[in-house]
């Protein structure tokens, strides 16, 4: 099993499916993972098997390491499309993340100013009033709501909390007024915590009707690209992202799958 493990606090650039050329913003230790998920598909692997040992970086190491990176970028003529929070864990957890978008924002007006800001976030630390106000200052708000069926989630994003409620999620999310991207994992395959297909109109149809509740920008469903923690993952069909991202347009929400 190959995992990966992203240098912080900048990474890159890398492709992304779905956002373009990507210069990544890691919040996280370099030596491991730190997150208040555990999903079985992340490319990071399992939080028990990845105990980093070194400290988050600071908010002053962030701008530094980021301004270094993107005056090298300018200099070499090269531009990210997008600055992109994401890594080893969740950012939101940082203690300094509305700084350190602060910082980003600046820094991409100076260097970047075509570049936009994205933060891919697992959404438990929206109930935050300063990280939802900090996450309404970013371009791209994309936060993951891979089903609303708490059985489900619990034993694929396994959170790490016993007090995670999706309920809550979704009212936190609706709290953004538009300004959010959902961004959905569908995926197959049996575990020995049971089947992890949310294909079915069973997970969907209720995950649509959230998706109207809080009424994105935008929403983005992909399956699993790289190798997971659990060998017995499998990735969804065309066909099967093709039929969901036609049901959310028909729902009058913006759609795009990637495969």
């Amino acid at each position: 099993m190959s995992t990966i493990i992203y240098p912080s606090p900048i990474f890159g650039p890398v492709h992304s499916r779905r956002l373009g050329i990507s210069l990544g913003i890691n919040l996280q230790p370099g030596d491991g993972k730190l997150c208040s998920f555990d999903c079985i598909y992340c490319e990071c692997g399992f939080n028990a098997d990845h105990r980093p040992q070194q400290r988050r970086p600071s908010r002053e190491e962030v701008a530094l390491r980021l301004r270094e990176k993107l005056s090298e970028m300018r200099e070499s003529g090269q531009q990210p499309d997008v600055l992109t929070f994401a890594g080893n864990g969740e950012p939101t957890a940082h203690p300094d993340f509305p700084g350190i978008i602060d910082d980003t924002i600046r820094l991409r007006d100076e260097y970047a100013p075509s570049a936009k800001v994205s933060v891919l976030s697992n959404s438990t630390f929206i109930h935050r009033p300063e990280v939802r106000a900090a996450l309404m200052r970013v371009d791209n708000n994309i936060l993951k709501l891979d089903t609303v069926d708490i059985d489900y989630i619990r034993m694929v994003d396994r959170p790490a909390s016993s007090r995670y409620n999706v309920d809550d999620i979704v009212q936190d999310m609706e709290k953004f007024n538009g300004h959010v991207v959902v961004q959905t994992m569908f995926l197959k395959g049996i575990i020995d915590a049971g089947d992890t297909d949310n294909t079915s109109d069973r997970y969907v149809l209720p995950w649509i009707k959230a998706l109207q509740r809080i009424r994105p920008r935008e929403v983005m469903i992909y399956t699993v690209d790289r190798e997971t923690p659990d060998p017995r993952l499998l990735k969804a069909s065309h066909e099967d992202l093709d039929r969901i991202c036609k049901m959310v347009q028909e729902a009058g929400i913006p759609c795009s799958a990637s495969y």
